[in-house]
């Protein structure tokens, strides 16, 4: 599968997320095991590395700049601002926090540059859209950072066609992420063809459907007590024994193609629009391997039927988010 543009920049369609190197589905690797899987997605081919603010409160970001800053012209770098740790209580302990006012952004990208030991981010997306802050004041932030050069380009992730048309009234945007794969369809509502209209690169996170297509998560009692999918209510007692009917004929359309379930849902994201780039998370160098495996699969009309057919917004049992997280995001839902 050939490069695809995100703005300016020529990039690998399958990019690395970097949230999986920090605690959020359970212990995190070791320091010397995560700058192990970074070095090697590096050999690997990927040129396209996410990270943000908020990924283990700067300790992502740090990994990266440790790591990755003696090789930093051989790959595009996006990080995130506008949601990230804040110790409220003086404790030392952060929770996490949406906040899009202009000084704050400008505060954390300062950070970010720091703990990323490089002088320019390529794409700084907008974390969450703060809904006390019009988001035309927050993009003229990011803008004013694009003017200063201490970002390239402006990204927005988990908004809506609408906010994404008035964010873009104030300055291009270059990319849109959100969640994306077989059972996360809502940016088919509108999104996608917002971004398509626009020239704007669509961005797909958690294509793997958060390990859900990899099809070897069988029971969720076996994932560590601080992980985030206990959160999530399509993996919880209710929903999850429903959603896992749904991999018997995932599995066989991939026994069919003859390739992984993990290299088949990232496949399909790919197959949907020549504008649409994705990063799978993983903190595993097999896993990472593989998952690049997907480069090479050509599905046909049929399978892709087959698939849509399989797993799509009707079928799954559960919001992707829980109540609280639900109203953080701007994204159409169905």
């Amino acid at each position: 599968m050939k490069s695809r543009q995100v703005g300016p920049f020529t990039i690998n369609p399958i990019g690395l997320g970097c949230m999986n190197i920090c605690p959020v589905y359970g212990p995190p690797p070791s320091e010397a095991d995560a700058q192990r899987l970074l070095l090697t997605a590096l050999d690997e081919g990927v040129d396209f590395f996410d990270t943000a603010a908020l990924y283990g409160f700067g300790e992502s970001e740090r990994i990266i700049g440790k790591t990755l800053s003696a090789h930093r012209s051989r790959f595009t770098l996006a990080s995130k601002c506008g949601l990230h740790g804040v110790d409220l209580n003086g404790d030392g302990k952060k929770v996490r926090v949406i906040d899009g006012r202009p000084e704050t952004i400008r505060a954390t990208c300062e950070n970010s540059l720091r703990s990323l030991k490089t002088d320019v981010i390529d794409l700084y997306y907008l974390h969450r859209l703060d809904k006390k802050v019009p988001i035309e004041d927050s993009v003229g932030a990011l803008s004013d950072l694009v003017r200063a050069g201490k970002i390239r380009t402006i990204g927005l992730s988990e908004v809506s066609a609408v906010t994404l048309r008035k964010a873009h009234a104030v300055h291009p945007i270059t990319a849109l992420q959100t969640e994306y794969s077989l059972w996360t369809r809502n940016p088919e509502i509108a999104v996608l063809d917002a971004c398509r209209e626009l020239g704007v690169a669509f961005v797909s996170f958690s294509p793997l459907a958060r390990k859900f297509l990899c099809a070897d998560l069988r029971d969720t009692g076996s994932l560590s007590p601080t992980d985030w999918r206990h959160t999530s209510p399509r993996f919880n007692a209710d929903n999850y024994p429903k959603n896992l009917q749904l991999l018997d004929a995932y599995q066989q359309i991939a026994r069919d193609v003859g390739c992984t379930p993990p290299q088949l849902a990232i496949a399909w994201v790919l197959h949907q629009a020549p504008h649409i780039v994705t990063i799978p998370g993983t903190s595993r160098i097999d896993h990472l391997k593989d998952n690049m495996g997907a480069l090479t699969l050509q599905l046909s009309t049929e399978t892709l039927q087959r698939l849509n057919a399989a797993i799509n917004q009707h079928n799954v049992a559960g919001n992707r988010y829980n109540e609280a997280v639900t109203k953080e995001v701007d994204t159409e839902s169905y």
